[in-house]
Order: structure tokens, then C-alpha cells, then sequence
């Protein structure tokens, strides 16, 4: 075999397994949900012929009846929702990057897995678990009631503030993780650079902090918002009906009330609405890392 058939080769067997996977379940089911979203729906559900742009009214809201705002409040829902996991889980995640950062480095190890384990018990006991504690009746939901949040007899299970702790509490993890890799990497002479031009704890957080962990944030991002916006199990358990997201909606019409072409269409806004997430961090890394560049 000549040298240029043995590193095709050699390339053929290290990208291939990777090409193939994306392939099998990432492009042509892709290719799929494409085809049946601009077909027809048949009395029973199903999908058939002639193609058509039915689905794609039937997810803004129009019908036979009318118009409705239901769905349209439903992709509002789940934007808000991943929004509120974000930012939330940012908002988290610095102290406790920073926390394990500066622990003794023998305890680091431990810190960490504390953050990790709960991400290994299965979606749904977690799920369960937040049921029990905004049940009514438990101390949180007396506060609230004794607040006036809530009102008398009433939980915070089911409710929207359910969903978003659900959320919040499966997806830290993933937030915190990346940017402890980032914290990890800090150059500290930044930061006393920073103080000792008296800059406040804000300014040194901004210009001498921020700018580094910019890549385990965006990362962080991610990792939190996609799967937040497609969430089904924690807003089926702790959402109850006036709390659908978009990946219940999906779910309902490949099941119990089956509209395949709808739910293809509905695939199709969430993956766009997804793509159009990423070009925007992709757009925003571009400009922190200048800006990180022109402050280094």
C-alpha cells in the first residue's frame, strides 16, 4: 500500500466511527422529522402524502378554529425557562467554581464529586424528590403561604417556580464543571494587577477574572440552555398542565393525541431555535475573546 492509500486509510478508521454515529442519529433522523413535517396528516395521525405547509400554521397557532397563541406560548415558556436555568446556574456556579478552586487541592477532588453525584440518580427521582419538597404542606410552601405567595393549603408543586428549580437543580452541574476548568487555569497576576490599581471587586471580577473563564462559560452555556429549552421529564412531573414545554408538546403529538407532521414541525422550530442559540454564543465568544485579547 502506497503512503498516500495508508493515511487515507488511517484517516478513514479514526473519523469514521464519529461520522457514522452522526450519521445514524443526528443526520438522518434529521432528515426524517425534514420530510414528515411537510407532510399531510391523515385522520388517524399519520403521515401521508401530498406534501404540504399545514404543520408548520397549525405550530403558529392557526386551524381550522382559528387562531390560538398556545403554542406560541409554549416555545415562550421554554426560552423563558431555559433562560431562567442559565442564568440562575451562572449565578451558582462562580461561587462554587471558586469555592472548590481554592480548596486545600486534596479536598478538590472530593468538592467535585459532590457536585457530580447527584447527576447520576436517575431524572425522575430527582424529579420525584422536588415533588416532595414544594409539596403542600412542606416548610417551603408554609413560608410561601405565610408570605403571601401562595394561597391557604396550596404547594408550590405544580407551578412553573417547580419547573424552573427542577432545572436549575439537573443542570448545575454542568455549569459549574466547565468553569471550574476555567477558574482552575486563572492567572492570578491579573487579578493582583487589578488591585493594586484599586480597582473595586467588581472591576477586578470584570477585567481581571470574567475575560478568563470566558471559555468554560460559554461551554457552560450550552451545556445548560439547550437541554433546558427540550426538557420534558422535569416539566411533566413538576409543571402539571399550565407549565408544558416544548419537548411535553412533542411528545403528546408523537403519543396520546398523535399529529406526527406537527410534531416534526414542532422538531424542526426547537432545532432551529437551537442552531440559532449556537451561532449567537459562537458570536459572542468571538467578541470576549477580542476583547480578552485587547485587555491582555
Amino acid at each position: 500500500m502506497n503512503p498516500l492509500a495508508r493515511k487515507t486509510a488511517g484517516l478513514a478508521a479514526s473519523i469514521g466511527p464519529g461520522v457514522t454515529w452522526i450519521t445514524l442519529f443526528l443526520f438522518l433522523p434529521g432528515l426524517l422529522m425534514g420530510v414528515l413535517a411537510f407532510m399531510s396528516n391523515s385522520p388517524y395521525g399519520q403521515p401521508t402524502l401530498p406534501f404540504t405547509t399545514a404543520a408548520f400554521s397549525q405550530v403558529a397557532g392557526y386551524s381550522f378554529l382559528g387562531w390560538s397563541p398556545g403554542n406560541i406560548e409554549v416555545i415562550g415558556r421554554s426560552l423563558l425557562q431555559a433562560l431562567y436555568a442559565t442564568f440562575a446556574t451562572i449565578a451558582l456556579a462562580y461561587p462554587l467554581a471558586f469555592l472548590i478552586a481554592r480548596a486545600p487541592e486534596r479536598r478538590r477532588a472530593g468538592l467535585l464529586m459532590l457536585v457530580i453525584i447527584p447527576s447520576w440518580t436517575n431524572q425522575v427521582v430527582r424529579a420525584y424528590a422536588w415533588m416532595q419538597i414544594l409539596a403542600p404542606g412542606t416548610p417551603l410552601s408554609h413560608l410561601a403561604v405565610t408570605l403571601g405567595l401562595l394561597p391557604q393549603h396550596m404547594g408550590l408543586y405544580p407551578s412553573s417556580f417547580a419547573v424552573s428549580m427542577g432545572l436549575i437543580y439537573n443542570y448545575l452541574p454542568y455549569m459549574v464543571l466547565p468553569l471550574y476548568a476555567s477558574v482552575e487555569k486563572l492567572d492570578w497576576r491579573l487579578v493582583d494587577a487589578a488591585r493594586d490599581l484599586y480597582a473595586n471587586g467588581w472591576r477586578v471580577f470584570w477585567h481581571g477574572v470574567f475575560p478568563q473563564t470566558v471559555p468554560g462559560l460559554l461551554a457552560g452555556i450550552i451545556l445548560v440552555a439547550i437541554p433546558s429549552f427540550g426538557a420534558y421529564i422535569v416539566p411533566k412531573l413538576l409543571g402539571g398542565d399550565r407549565s408544558v414545554m416544548l419537548g411535553n408538546l412533542i411528545a403528546q403529538q408523537f403519543s396520546s393525541m398523535p399529529n406526527w407532521p406537527f410534531s416534526a414541525a414542532l422538531t424542526l422550530v426547537m432545532l432551529l431555535f437551537t442552531f440559532l442559540g449556537l451561532i449567537l454564543f459562537r458570536r459572542m465568544a468571538r467578541r470576549l475573546n477580542a476583547g480578552e485579547a485587547n485587555l491582555l
